[in-house]
């Protein structure tokens, strides 16, 4: 495994990433590893599938490496309404997230409705949470804005946005215009596309059997919801499952198992998250 370079970049500008799954931990580690300094904000329960590789992992477990770079759950009560929070609580929770920075690690702050964005006064937004739709995202909300993935409009709604549809326009940054729109298709892996993905039947608390990381033949189970199970479709290594005790609703998408059997995949930051890392480092260069 790399180890973090034992110098300081000469930049040591802020970014708040909103969202802390797979792709925007690739963005994060890209930055960091350009030595900016991030910040990160997650929900109280993120449904995060490729946990190994995602600083959303924090939530669960109060702290997360990913290939050398440690992230760290900033704690406070839990804001789940756009409610104005009292002042002094803000000022506490942002002063510990720069203790945090201080310390070379990655703060994760459950905040999805952003109160702590004006006190960080963050140079560079990055919209991470992959919604497909401006869920309330504007150019005003740091001097620099970068949205990953359809629903954002360069030019209008954000200054750049990163292309993350797999393919021959991955990791794209585009300044006038918007991403691919979402196809619901996932990418093909060794032929396999949709068959590849692990789908609730129904809705409850999913209840995992087995572990990332694990070899899988298709049929035996992956978890349960209640007395229902979760099987998987084709032969091959779990390479993402949400966290055991998460409530989940019908159809939605938990896990993805990869053909290819190759563990270290599981534990490694994917090439798209790369490819959309390193996008964002360019608009972020590009833009200054």
């Amino acid at each position: 495994m790399s180890k973090q370079p034992g110098f300081k970049m000469p930049h040591r500008k802020l970014v708040l990433i909103k969202g802390a799954g797979d792709l925007a931990t690739g963005v994060a580690h890209r930055l960091y590893r350009a030595g900016f300094r991030v910040v990160m904000t997650e929900l109280e329960n993120p449904l995060v599938i490729r946990r190994p590789v995602s600083f959303a992992r924090a939530v669960f477990e109060t702290e997360a490496e990913v290939e050398g770079v440690r992230a760290r759950k900033v704690t406070w009560s839990v804001q789940k309404s756009k409610d104005k929070v009292e002042e002094q609580t803000l000022k506490e929770v942002v002063s510990n997230v720069f203790a945090f920075l201080d310390q070379g690690i990655v703060p994760v702050v459950i905040d999805p409705f952003l109160h702590i964005r004006p006190h960080l006064k963050p140079d560079v937004f990055v919209e991470a949470t992959l919604s497909k739709k401006n869920t309330g995202v504007s150019s005003d909300l740091a001097p620099l804005v970068i949205a990953l993935g359809p629903g954002y409009y360069a030019g209008r709604d954000v200054h750049a946005v990163v292309e993350t549809r797999r393919g021959h326009y991955l990791g794209r940054v585009i300044y006038d215009g918007e991403a691919l729109p979402n196809d619901g298709v996932p990418g093909s892996v060794e032929g396999f596309s949709t068959e590849r993905l692990i789908k609730t039947p129904g809705s409850g608390i999913f209840k995992a059997e087995l572990a990332i990381g694990d070899l899988v033949a298709a049929g035996n189970t992956v978890g349960r919801i209640g007395d229902t199970l979760i099987r998987a479709e084709i032969e091959g290594i779990i390479r993402g499952l949400v966290q055991h005790g998460l409530e989940v609703k019908q159809g939605m998408k938990i896990g993805d198992i990869d053909p290819r059997k190759n563990r270290d995949y599981c534990f490694t930051i994917s090439d798209k998250a790369r490819a959309v890392g390193g996008a964002v480092l360019e608009a972020i260069m590009a833009l200054e």
